[in-house]
């Protein structure tokens, strides 16, 4: 049995986390469950699956959770010292981290301190810290399992011989706008932005799809992930979301792996692994489908441009994108913006930013909340 605490218990990842857990015929067992401020379906959470411990952010949301979860021999925190805690618990094998943004970075970094394994579903911790992550958890003998569907697809892929690789082939669905003209993006609506075609997930990660920023920041995952330059990472439309990504070794050929557009499918494999369990989702059907691929519009969606270049200048500037990306997609989805600011507004704090190297954890926040401000000031004037 392996025993689990999962970061983002409330939201997208961790709401299908549970639902592999309950179908894991009792090979998983949470220790602790966080959030942020959803009480309502913490509480729900905690009375089904009963951990030991449920952590929330907020420190009121705490509060009313204890309250409610007085009759349960459940322990409350609260903050990020109650999210730590729970990761290096000893009784803890795995952490799912699937907080959404930038705050996954320090419990990822104390899980590695503390010998556990990643199943990582937060790719902004690898976009902002992506070479502490790996050094720490290669220093301290850590698995990072990914649980994104893409880079699950090319963890499967490599398990032949991956010293032999010529490059990665992430596949993005091109979310609800493929096809459309950067004159026709002008006229994106919140609700339009909000309706992807293929995947239910939260409203952050929906709006990066659109803006296919989400991509770009899963093109500098995937270059922490697998050690391999951008030359080597290579983004292709597939509207129908079937192939998930491939490899292409040097001998010519591809490997591709291939499931229903189901996050539960990727993230049971990262909480099984090294082995494989049955389970009763629905399996894919081939029968009468057409699989098309397209080249990206590189003009039409700056964002993927533009974490490729932030990605090779490397030192604080992926941080900078991503915590400036963050503060403007809210903004959007408040109707403080509009949707072609969000890019500009991204793109110019990326510009004013002097980008240090030689990184640790306080260059990284510096930069993370320097950005954070900076969009804010940018925001104000809209």
């Amino acid at each position: 049995m392996k025993t689990l605490t999962i970061l983002g218990s409330t939201g997208s990842i961790g709401r299908q986390t549970l639902d592999v857990v309950s179908h894991a015929e009792g090979r998983l067992k949470i220790y602790a469950l966080a959030a942020d401020k959803n009480v309502r379906l913490m509480e729900e959470q905690a009375r089904l699956f009963q951990p030991e411990v449920v952590v929330m952010m907020d420190e009121p949301a705490a509060s009313d959770l204890r309250g409610r979860l007085r009759d349960l021999p459940i322990k409350v925190a609260q903050g990020m010292e109650g999210i730590i805690n729970s990761v290096v618990a000893e009784k803890v094998d795995i952490v799912v981290t699937a907080l959404s943004g930038r705050v996954g970075l320090e419990p990822t970094l104390s899980a590695i301190a503390a010998g556990k394994t990643i199943a990582l579903a937060n790719k902004e911790t690898l976009v902002a810290g992506g070479d502490l992550v790996m050094s720490a958890a290669e220093k301290n003998g850590c698995k990072i399992l990914p649980v994104d569907s893409e880079h699950s697809a090319i963890f499967q892929c490599l398990e032949e011989s991956p010293e032999t690789i010529e490059k990665i082939i992430l596949t993005a669905s091109g979310g609800p706008f493929f096809g459309w003209t950067k004159e026709k993006l002008d006229t994106v609506t919140l609700e339009k932005a909000l309706c992807h075609p293929n995947w239910e997930m939260g409203a952050k990660i929906t709006i990066d799809s659109s803006t296919m920023m989400n991509k770009g920041l899963e093109v500098i995952e995937a270059h922490h992930l697998f050690a391999l330059e951008y030359d080597a990472i290579e983004v292709l439309i597939h509207p129908q979301s079937v192939i998930h990504s491939m490899v292409e070794y040097q001998d010519g050929s591809v490997l591709a792996q291939l499931g229903r557009p189901d996050m539960r499918l990727p993230i049971q494999y990262a909480l099984s692994y090294p082995t494989r369990w049955k389970n009763p989702f629905e399996r894919l059907n081939l029968r009468g489908k057409t699989l098309t691929f397209h080249e990206p519009d590189f003009e039409a969606f700056p964002a993927l441009a533009l974490a490729y270049q932030v990605g090779r200048r490397g030192g604080t500037l992926p941080a900078v994108m991503n915590a400036a990306n963050e503060v403007v997609v809210l903004a959007f989805l408040q109707k403080k913006v509009s949707y072609p600011a969000i890019i500009n507004i991204v793109k110019k704090v990326c510009s004013e930013h002097y980008v240090l190297d030689n990184l640790d954890l306080g260059s990284i926040l510096d930069a993370d909340n320097w950005a954070r401000q900076r969009a804010e000031e940018l925001i104000s004037g809209f």
